[in-house]
């Protein structure tokens, strides 16, 4: 089993209900769910004129590997609507692996750690509530020291 830190974000529709129902499918396909963060709503990253998104993280442990992990969320986000037809494009739901164990993978469809989670305030305040000393891989800095030395000024509060 792995430990694996999931972002789940949703701006479209009833977005609490899209993160429950992401939480249960991944449940059900993904992996068991060790712990949940509070629920953050957050402006829209990368394209500030779309609607606020509500972001979570979960932790789950994944007997998946790394490419049919990422098959699996994929196939969530489709069935609870997603459709990808922008970048930064508002969606149904979005699921970002961030961690998968302390592993780092770089392919041409999966990069983890998640390459920009240390620049997002929307990432960094969910994952430090439930994994403030979770180290980086890479960067070799804990969670709540990235969060803390975040220039993001995105704000982000939880619900």
């Amino acid at each position: 089993m792995v430990d694996v830190y999931l972002l789940l974000g949703s701006n479209l529709g009833n977005r609490q209900l899209y993160l429950q129902d992401a939480a249960r499918y991944i449940e059900k396909g993904a992996g068991k769910i060790m712990a949940c963060s509070g629920i953050y709503e957050t402006q829209s990253w990368g394209k500030t004129d779309a609607p606020n998104y509500l972001n979570q993280v979960l932790l789950i442990q994944t007997e998946l590997q790394p490419q049919l992990l990422l098959a699996e969320l994929l196939n969530i986000e489709i069935m609870l609507g997603r459709r990808r037809l922008e970048k930064w494009g508002s969606r149904t739901v979005d699921i970002d692996i961030l961690f998968y164990g302390e592993e780092t993978i770089d392919e041409p469809n999966l990069i983890v750690p998640h390459p920009e989670l240390h620049n997002r305030r929307f990432t960094l305040e969910p994952l430090a509530e439930i994994a403030p000393e979770l180290r980086h891989p890479i960067l070799n800095k804990t969670v709540l020291l990235l969060k803390n030395e975040l220039k993001d000024a995105l704000a982000v509060k939880k619900v």
